[in-house]
């Protein structure tokens, strides 16, 4: 391989986070990120070096050609959840890894935050492709078109439809340490069984959400109301006793917790507040979703 076939390679390469930063944001899964990345590296080397030669700009055709992959996937996701055991909320992640290949790695930020990917499931495909190229990633609309298929004029009322649900959810902000200190809170009035407590750190219209996937046990409908959502986690913490551990930890680089057993993580916490209060707890039980925090 000569030099320029390297920097070809380097090139292309390189190129790797960007796609997996991308393909996570659009499906809400590590697991199917990696996997529609790896498919869009197998068509770029399914060509021929004059294929790839004709390419002018790789970096845009790996992008292009990822979006095009997400989206098919979101629109047969659309299926594959409604046969999903229980609630489907998105694959958690940990904080920065110790180690690893930093391409397989997540940016962390408001965009990535639990709340923000549950509002993201809420849009159509097109929607969530439209607004998380334009406003995440800061594509243009004749750059989206190409990969929605559709006018750069219909893919600007795409993002603004989309922009128009997530300012209705009410715009996710950076996580403070004044959220850590309620995470924390909540943590050890857990732990104390003190049902009172608890109450009083959860908003009056506090909703928690399972997922275990049919995997693992979790409530199978949502849970409304503080003293509905404050019973049912004393009721957890009387059920593991001194098996389950929990931790405090990040998730999608916001305060949350993670539980325990003889060192291995069988549930994660993702938080969303209001105000001192909580107003969104999102427990992930799934053992499918939480192998990225086997080696964290």
């Amino acid at each position: 391989m000569n030099s320029t076939d390297e920097q070809r390679l380097s090139a292309v390469m390189s190129e790797r986070r960007h796609l997996i930063n991308l393909a996570y944001r659009l499906l809400g899964s590590l697991t199917e990120a990696e996997d529609a990345v790896q498919e869009t590296y197998a068509r770029w080397y399914a060509m021929s070096r004059e294929q790839q030669d004709a390419v002018e700009t790789p970096a845009a055709w790996l992008t292009t050609v990822a979006g095009r992959i997400c989206l098919d996937q979101l629109r047969s996701a659309r299926s594959r959840r409604e046969s999903y055991v229980g609630e489907w909320i998105p694959e958690p992640l940990p904080g920065p890894a110790l180690g690893g290949d930093p391409a397989d790695q997540v940016t962390l930020d408001e965009s990535v935050s639990m709340a923000f990917l549950v509002v993201l499931e809420s849009m159509t495909p097109a929607e969530r492709v439209a607004f998380v190229l334009h406003d995440v990633f800061r594509y243009s609309f004749n750059e989206i078109a190409a990969i929605v298929g559709r006018t750069p004029a219909a893919c600007r009322q795409l993002a603004y439809s989309a922009r128009r649900r997530i300012d209705a959810s009410g715009a996710p902000a950076a996580p403070s340490s004044r959220e850590a200190g309620i995470v924390r809170d909540f943590k050890q009035a857990w732990e104390a069984k003190d049902i009172g407590a608890l109450i009083g750190l959860l908003d009056t219209g506090a909703v928690a959400i399972g997922d275990g996937g049919g995997r693992a046990v979790t409530f199978p409908r949502s849970l409304e109301g503080a003293e509905a959502v404050a019973r049912f986690w004393i009721e957890i913490a009387e059920h593991v006793g001194d098996l389950t551990t929990f931790h405090e930890s990040t998730v999608n680089g916001c305060p949350g917790l993670v539980a325990r057993q003889d060192g291995a993580v069988v549930s994660v916490y993702a938080f969303e507040f209001s105000g001192e209060s909580i107003k969104h707890i999102w427990a992930v039980r799934n053992p499918e979703k939480l192998r990225s925090w086997s080696a964290s």
